[in-house]
């Protein structure tokens, strides 16, 4: 299944980084972006979070305010650690499995490589954009950013 603008986010829960449940319905009501990365310290998935980390009180300080939610399938102890060393304000998520990686339609590329994805979320849980920023991490932070304001502009934030 791959989930496409306009339709409703798959709920899920999963092991955040200290190994609690993190459950995507408590965040109903409000806006988020989940990103989907390949491995923890990769260079480009490192690059992402860190463009995530950069523009976090940016995401925040908007009305209102927008949770980001990053998730790979690093087991929680590897977030941990990750999450640590960046110091991440966001939670990340571990999906061993690729459970929910797969309900939202994210690839993996020649077998191996998994897909990195983002999906801006509304309070309704509706999918308002969806950008593969496999190659770009450092623009990607900067293409959501863009399509908030145009959502914005339209009065659909």
């Amino acid at each position: 299944m791959v989930v496409s603008v306009g339709e409703e986010a798959p709920d899920f829960t999963l092991l955040d980084s200290d190994s609690n449940e993190f459950n995507f319905s408590d965040l109903d009501g409000e806006w988020k972006v989940v990103f989907f990365y390949a491995k923890d310290g990769s260079p480009t998935c490192k690059r992402g979070c860190l463009s995530f980390k950069e523009q976090y009180d940016l995401f925040r300080s908007l009305t209102p305010p927008v949770e980001i939610i990053g998730i790979s399938q690093d087991l929680s102890s590897e977030h941990k650690k990750f999450k640590e060393e960046l110091e991440l304000p966001f939670p990340l998520l571990s999906d061993p499995s690729r459970s929910v990686a797969d309900l939202y339609g994210v690839p993996v590329y020649l077998g191996q490589f998994p897909a990195k994805s983002s999906f801006v979320i509304g309070p309704d849980r509706k999918i308002h954009y969806v950008y593969d920023w496999l190659f770009r991490p450092r623009n990607h932070v900067a293409k959501i950013l863009a399509a908030m304001s145009d959502v914005t502009e339209r009065r659909e934030f």
